[in-house]
């Protein structure tokens, strides 16, 4: 049985493409030198950020993100940020009776942008509002108290193996590997996420049929 399904944010949720464009256009560089980089760094198993390392040593990006915020060219999210089959999903789950959460590595902003959303969630929460990070254990286990369940009862969602799949399931979760964003194309196919995801989907509103049948009676 699975009582709660738990959604990774960027990604999985949430489109990035904002996000990068708006550091490129703070950093003076190409959309598209930005993009290449994002990928170049995914591919070499390396964070995100490190792009902008890349593009200028020695960057504070904290430094960096709360100085454009004070230039009013903060963070944003809106409706267009969003994955189309979003919604659909979200409110799917909660038509069979699941709990529905969001939780992943984003800022304190970003969790109130994303409540501003009325998205079909019991929760949002965010790394930065619960001052604990993926992959962390810790953060897992923040999951788990927020889905007041057993973990195995709890379905993790994402794109990103080493962030989203394998501490999930190190944490006692069930876990699906969505093939979305350059980290969840990039390892759809690598043997250690097909043999470690419980789950591989395409599109989040493959999940309603999933969590149909597992919530069925024995």
């Amino acid at each position: 049985m699975i009582e709660t399904i738990v959604f990774d944010v960027g990604e999985t949720l949430v489109r990035d493409d904002r996000h990068w464009a708006s550091w490129a256009d703070w950093l003076g560089v190409p959309r598209h030198t930005v993009s290449a980089l994002v990928g170049a760094v995914a591919a070499q198993g390396r964070d995100n950020a490190d792009a902008l390392h890349l593009i200028k040593p020695g960057i504070d990006v904290g430094e960096a993100y709360r100085a454009r915020e004070v230039a009013g060219r903060g963070e944003h999210l809106d409706e267009s940020d969003l994955y189309p089959d979003v919604r659909p999903a979200l409110a799917g789950l909660h038509q069979l009776g699941a709990r529905v959460i969001i939780a992943g590595n984003q800022t304190a902003k970003a969790g109130e942008l994303l409540r501003s959303l009325d998205l079909p969630a019991d929760l949002v929460a965010t790394s930065d509002e619960w001052g604990v990070a993926k992959p962390s254990a810790e953060f897992f286990g923040r999951v788990v108290e927020a889905a007041d369940t057993a973990p195995d009862r709890i379905l993790y969602v994402g794109d990103h193996p080493m962030h989203d799949l394998f501490p999930a399931q190190r944490a006692g979760l069930r876990a699906a590997h969505l093939r979305r964003g350059p980290w969840g194309y990039l390892t759809a196919d690598d043997p250690d996420v097909v043999a470690a995801a419980d789950w591989r989907i395409d599109t989040l509103t493959q999940l309603t049929p999933i969590v149909a049948k597992l919530r069925q009676p024995a």
